[in-house]
């Protein structure tokens, strides 16, 4: 073993890599070898890590605390029995230690055990009862459980010991939104900026909760005051600017967007806002290239993608969109959105047969809207082929069993092909479902319910 008086004065972690270079072996501290584990696991450099709990242990075979650390990484690594072997060992020598609870609440987390490991945290409050670490992790085995009520009582916790728990806070801000409790919400930021009052981040959630109530004019607010306290949060400008675009403000809107863009590096959200935002504006030669630039900046995008399709689509551009739609397909083939658009332009585009695949793919992809189906079955009446038609009808009936539309059109498909039994239940069902739709259907659709056979069940109802 070497050791001289300059070694003995450098930081434990120089130390220690210098060590790692030589074939010596230095001694440390205990302390010195918690320290510079510590610091290898927060870097991610786990090899280097076990390395110094190997040495530390060799030094200081009693030490706890290192043979803790010892346990940390056995569980990082999921090597779960041996980690329980030497939580039990620990246990023996100090049962009052709640780092072993901390531990074996690990181990029972990543077992699946979530009961198991908040009984274990809740040792561990017993023996450091005010620990906001401690609360954290029952929260989080909380939300394993989707006991939102009991993470979010967790989270408030951690927030009341430390203020500046900003990851609880956010936590906190995430339960209430699950619950769809804005106003919980609401009233619990309102009471945490009255202790906190230039937290950016509780200003900004608080106008997100407001904004979702529709409460505008307090949400604006709520961004102001989160702008005011930090004027470079990005986030309360993209915000406030997405409030501003529900308002019909729209100039007002693009100034926060383009703010956002100027702060850091530009976004693909942020082209496309500005582009949407230009569009409603009517400045048709900037919101398409801002859509331009909202794609080259993130391919995958699929909003992106849609709104420069979306876009010529509108214009009446049915070669464009497809061309954009098609771009978009090639990128990800498995997009429902994606086909379901496609759909649509070929429609437009009077392409029945390829409109049929598109749909068809839609609806593969996962795509169960009831407007996907409707349109589906026009397009196969389209080209003659009513009996696929009928079929489409009868899949979209699994997931809207009580849509009176479907009904409907189903009844005149069967009364088109004489299936006047058939034809007859469908109407009748549509018609103890909502007659009102009736009229609508007549009008944009299908005629033959204006028939005699149907004038004469309608008129009973």
């Amino acid at each position: 073993m070497s050791l001289d008086e300059n070694e003995n004065s450098e930081l434990p972690i120089a130390k220690f890599e210098s060590m790692l270079k030589t074939d010596e072996v230095y001694f440390f501290d205990a302390e010195d070898f918690e320290e510079i584990i510590h610091y290898y696991l927060n870097a991610g450099k786990v090899s280097l890590a076990k390395k110094a709990i190997r040495l530390g242990l060799n030094q200081h075979p009693q030490v706890i605390n290192l043979r803790l650390l010892d346990v940390e990484v056995l569980v990082f690594e999921n090597k779960l029995e041996k980690a329980e072997e030497i939580l039990d060992t620990i246990e023996l020598i100090d049962q009052f230690n709640d780092e072993i609870y901390i531990q074996r609440a690990n181990i029972y987390s990543k077992q699946d055990k979530h009961l198991d490991a908040i009984g274990a945290l809740q040792k561990a409050l017993e023996i450091q009862p005010d620990q906001p670490d401690i609360y954290t992790l029952m929260g989080m085995e909380y939300l394993f459980l989707e006991d939102f009520i009991k993470a979010k009582e967790c989270f408030i916790t951690c927030v009341d010991l430390d203020l500046e728990d900003y990851a609880a806070l956010y936590n906190t801000v995430y339960c209430f939104e699950y619950l769809e409790d804005y106003k919980g919400g609401i009233e619990y930021l309102n009471n945490y900026l009255n202790k906190n009052p230039y937290c950016e981040v509780a200003w900004h959630q608080l106008g997100k909760m407001y904004a979702e109530l529709e409460l505008y004019k307090e949400a604006l607010s709520s961004f102001d005051f989160a702008i005011y306290s930090d004027d470079r949060f990005i986030g309360a400008y993209y915000e406030k600017g997405m409030v501003l675009e529900k308002l019909e403000r729209y100039e007002e809107a693009i100034e926060n967007y383009e703010i956002t863009i100027k702060l850091e590096d530009p976004t693909s959200h942020a082209y496309l806002r500005l582009g949407q935002c230009h569009e409603q504006l009517g400045n048709l030669d900037l919101a398409q290239s801002y859509y331009y630039q909202t794609v080259h900046e993130d391919p995958l995008l699929d909003k992106g993608w849609l709104a420069i399709t979306n876009f010529y689509f509108t214009n009446n551009n049915f070669e464009k969109a497809s061309y954009y739609i098609n771009k978009a397909i090639n990128i990800d083939a498995e997009n429902p959105l994606y086909w379901k658009r496609c759909a649509e332009i070929n429609t437009a585009m009077f392409k029945y047969f390829e409109a049929d695949y598109a749909f068809k793919q839609a609806v593969e992809y996962g795509n169960y809207e009831l407007e996907t189906w409707v349109s589906w079955a026009e397009v196969m009446v389209l080209i003659n082929d009513v009996n696929s038609a009928i079929e489409i009808l009868l899949q979209a009936l699994e997931f809207y069993p009580e849509q009176a539309e479907i009904h409907y059109f189903l009844a005149s498909l069967f009364h088109d092909t004489t299936q006047l039994f058939k034809a007859e239940k469908h109407l009748k069902k549509g018609l103890s479902i909502d007659k009102n739709v009736l009229k609508n259907f007549q009008n944009s659709r299908i005629l033959s319910l204006s028939t005699s056979w149907a004038k004469e069940i309608i008129s009973k109802y």
